[in-house]
């Protein structure tokens, strides 16, 4: 791993999980270069921040994530996660952009 990255693990972890519904600890962890441990715990704390959802599918989990939310820090309060997750290369699912035509409209 580098010495300094400009993303920390929570940002990886929940920029994986934006690209990827289905995907496990293990393999974020193996992507990421930190333990399935580490990334459980990110997990759970954006979980009870609200900024993921996660429900069972099948024998593992699903997740949504929630775009509306902003960055934590002071100084970038004004930006919502999914402009953020947009600039890593993220796509918003084509639901949620009629929906929001129509409400421009």
């Amino acid at each position: 791993m580098p010495e300094w990255m400009f993303l920390t693990k929570y940002g990886m972890v929940f920029s994986l999980i934006a690209k990827h519904r289905c995907i496990t600890a293990r393999e974020m962890a193996t992507a990421i270069g930190i333990t399935e441990r580490q990334v459980r715990r990110v997990i759970a704390v954006l979980f009870s921040a609200g900024y993921i959802n996660k429900r069972r599918a099948g024998r593992g989990v699903k997740y949504q994530i929630n775009p509306d939310l902003s960055l934590r820090h002071d100084m970038h309060q004004e930006i919502a996660v999914g402009d953020f997750l947009e600039a890593l290369g993220w796509k918003r699912r084509a639901r949620r952009r009629i929906v929001e035509q129509e409400v421009k409209a």
